[in-house]
């Protein structure tokens, strides 16, 4: 039941969305789901309980969200999960965003997976105007791969991976760099991507929710991933910059770009143009902070959006300089205790 409608002076449409150290906020990720059909061992618990469906935002609440921040300059929508494509009826919303790309207020549309249901939804996902997608692997091994992700297959992911390359979507590899699971299976998957003409991203572990074991454990930094490549392969820095919190560079041996996304041994605070949205409407102003704004009430309380932008408007200016994440035996707890599957990966 909708309560009364309320009148606010509200931010003017349109204008820009700044935080306090003059950052622009163009990029929104949107989790539309907490659930997940993998159990990461870097992610989550086995035994997750995950939020109750009353709990979420509705597609048409989320589309409404959406489409304010684009309205206030945001020009890269990325939806996630959990794993997105999970959600029932999640293809309406793409298809309702869409219209973002048609207007030209949008610059992209995409979507970060675990691959498991590409098969089945590629092609609509690039008749919605998705270029591009991430797709979370970890190794190219089939038991291991069983061991990662505890419920996955591995067979399931490769399928996606090839209907979204037939329907034409380019595709980047997001591999989290696990001590003695995948370290030494670094140089195999990147020559195995770039040899699909894919790119890879390395991202390092980060201390978010409690899991079974200790994250010391598993957490490699990239620096030291990097030097083993360095020695290898050439490594040419490069400016490329796809909206997000990667430094990049060119292997020419493999003819591909690697990514690096370090937000523990070096953040990549300085340029954060990004804010995110979780499933039940929290808008969460940095990856590493527990601050949120409640977007949920503003959105149901009126059928105009003054309240919600009011919102939005009121959360950015309280945008943090810098997260805080720490990994070493002296914090056996995670930095926070959300899982990253209710923040949106």
């Amino acid at each position: 039941m909708r309560g009364p409608s309320i009148q606010l002076t509200s931010p003017e449409a349109g204008a820009p969305l700044l935080d306090p150290f003059g950052r622009a906020i163009t990029y929104l990720r949107v989790s539309v789901t907490d659930r997940c059909d993998f159990r990461c061992v870097y992610c989550m618990s086995e035994d997750m309980a995950f939020l109750p469906k009353r709990d979420l935002l509705t597609l048409e609440e989320l589309d409404r969200i959406c489409s304010v921040f684009v309205d206030q300059g945001v020009r890269k929508l990325r939806i996630t999960g959990g794993e997105p494509l999970v959600r029932r009826d999640i293809m309406t919303l793409f298809r309702s965003l869409s219209r973002h790309l048609s207007s030209g207020a949008l610059d992209e549309l995409t979507v970060t997976t675990n691959g498991s249901q590409l098969a089945r939804h590629a092609a609509e996902l690039a008749a919605c105007g998705v270029k591009r997608v991430n797709v979370s692997l970890d190794t190219l091994d089939p038991d291991k791969f069983r061991r990662i992700t505890r419920w996955g297959e591995l067979s399931k992911v490769m399928a996606g991976l090839d209907a979204a390359q037939g329907a034409g979507l380019r595709i980047k590899i997001n591999t989290v760099a696990l001590k003695g699971v995948n370290e030494d299976e670094i140089e195999r998957l990147l020559e195995w991507a770039h040899g699909r003409g894919m790119d890879l991203t390395l991202i390092e572990v980060m201390p978010l929710g409690e899991i079974d074991g200790q994250r010391i454990d598993q957490f490699l930094p990239l620096s030291v991933v990097r030097a083993r490549l360095g020695a290898r392969y050439p490594l040419e820095d490069m400016d490329h910059r796809t909206g997000g919190p990667a430094r990049y560079v060119r292997i020419a041996e493999t003819g591909g770009t690697l990514g690096f996304i370090t937000p523990m041994t070096h953040n990549f605070c300085e340029s954060c143009n990004r804010v995110r949205l979780t499933c039940t409407g929290q808008l969460f102003m940095c990856l590493g902070q527990e601050d949120a704004a409640d977007l949920r009430a503003p959105v149901r309380v009126s059928d105009g959006d003054a309240a919600l932008r009011q919102a939005i408007n009121d959360a950015i200016a309280r945008k943090p300089k810098g997260h805080d994440f720490i990994i070493d035996r002296r914090h056996s707890r995670p930095a926070l205790s959300r899982h990253m599957s209710v923040t949106g990966g």
